[in-house]
């Protein structure tokens, strides 16, 4: 793992990425003249590179495996990429042009929250099937959930539920908040505050902060969670926000002797990023991709590494359980027709970098899980340290509680 990284040469690379396609990558095979099953998918890859990039390059190793193997009954899996630039709006037309002008099969993607629900209610709209790979928010499958949508992430509610046993035993009565003004952070801050006064009834909510995506003021959101006095921060920030925040904070002694729980901080993509500015001992969720010692994890790492000389991202195992997820869902469905692959992608167990999972029936989220555990810096980098995995099936609220969030199916 010490040897030098290079970038890869790929194809896709070469590609504009409006129309990047990948198909057929591997060797050949019989099938490859057989009309091929179009995925369109949407991603904000020019906002989100850190992220997205990795997301890509995994999505493009899960079909030259999937083809090589022989596609999915003998035919070869196909991908039509489309950029969002982050903007809902935009999201929905590039949605359009790839059912109307690229006549994709099935639809796919998506990062920020807002970007999701909006193809989530496209795809109602036009009864068409998306799997949403990354969007996080709750509602994409309960307030505003539909039966043509599927989510593979683990949601807001799933990762706060996951980090409240260590917010609980921090013994912290007084605690602030900081999170990004969309429908992302809203719904982290609102879950978080709902199951920690589930846990911790005398519990206070002394300070919120929610500068908007991307504009974080940290000098002023620093001093007013200090201001505050807080026993604890919960932070939802991430990406260019979370390095400003946490080098504010680390500058201000905002951390010191306090705990701060994070959703996200633990991810490779703003690890690396925070380097030797990584906060000691915050709880997080993560992917410590250096220690997971599993036959699947191990597998995926030692294809990811051999095809781009390169370690893994947390985008890079969503892109990839998620092109495998949908090929499992065309597998049991025989076909592309949408209610054929509502029925199949009910209930469906696919294989992941972190094990086995499924669309749950009742809501069609993912039982895929994430990492807990504490950030810590070795060699100048940042790491996780006392991670554990938390199955996604086990951080969920009772089947009664989903029932009544989830609307009636439209």
């Amino acid at each position: 793992m010490n040897q030098p990284i290079r970038p890869a040469r790929r194809a896709l690379a070469r590609l504009p990425l409006a129309t990047a396609v990948v198909a057929g990558l591997g060797p050949r095979f019989a099938v490859a003249a057989d009309k091929p099953y179009r995925i369109g998918e949407i991603n904000s890859y020019n906002r989100m590179p850190a992220f997205l990039e990795p997301y890509r390059k995994a999505m493009e190793l899960a079909i030259e495996e999937i083809n090589a193997a022989g596609g999915v009954g003998g035919r070869p899996l196909e991908i039509v990429i489309r950029d969002d630039n982050g903007a809902p709006g935009d999201a929905v037309r590039v949605a359009n042009e790839l059912l109307s002008r690229e006549r994709v099969d099935i639809l796919a993607g998506g990062f920020l929250s807002n970007v999701g629900l909006a193809l989530a209610d496209f795809a109602r709209q036009r009864r068409r099937v998306y799997i949403a790979g990354e969007p996080l928010t709750d509602k994409l499958v309960w307030e505003d959930g539909n039966r043509y949508t599927f989510r593979l992430r683990a949601s807001t509610w799933m990762q706060v539920a996951m980090l409240i046993p260590g917010a609980v035993a921090s013994g912290a009565k007084r605690w602030a908040l900081v999170y990004p003004n969309y429908e992302y952070g809203q719904s982290a801050a609102e879950t978080f505050k709902t199951l920690l006064r589930e846990a911790v009834p005398d519990v206070q909510f002394v300070a919120e902060q929610a500068p908007p995506l991307g504009k974080v003021d940290a000098g002023s959101v620093t001093q007013a969670l200090a201001d505050a006095k807080p026993d604890a921060i919960f932070n939802a920030l991430f990406a260019v926000d979370l390095a400003k925040f946490v080098r504010e904070g680390n500058t201000r002694g905002l951390f010191r002797d306090r705990e701060v729980v994070s959703l996200l901080t633990g991810e490779p993509e703003y690890l690396d990023t925070l380097g030797e500015e990584t906060p000691e001992g915050w709880l997080v969720t993560g992917y410590p991709w250096y220690g997971i010692d599993t036959p699947e994890h191990s597998s995926f790492f030692i294809a990811y590494r051999r095809k781009f000389n390169d370690y893994p991202r947390l985008g890079s195992v969503v892109g990839y359980a998620l092109i495998y997820a949908i090929a499992g869902g065309l597998r049991r469905a025989g076909s592309a027709d949408t209610e054929a692959l509502i029925t199949a992608f009910r209930g469906l167990e696919f294989s992941t970098p972190f094990g086995p999972a499924k669309f749950r029936e009742i809501d069609h989220q993912s039982t895929l899980g994430a990492f807990v555990g504490r950030t810590t810096k070795r060699d100048g980098r940042g790491e996780m340290r006392d991670y554990r995995y938390v199955d996604g099936a086990d951080a969920q609220p009772p089947d009664e509680v989903v029932a009544r969030l989830r609307r009636a199916e439209r």
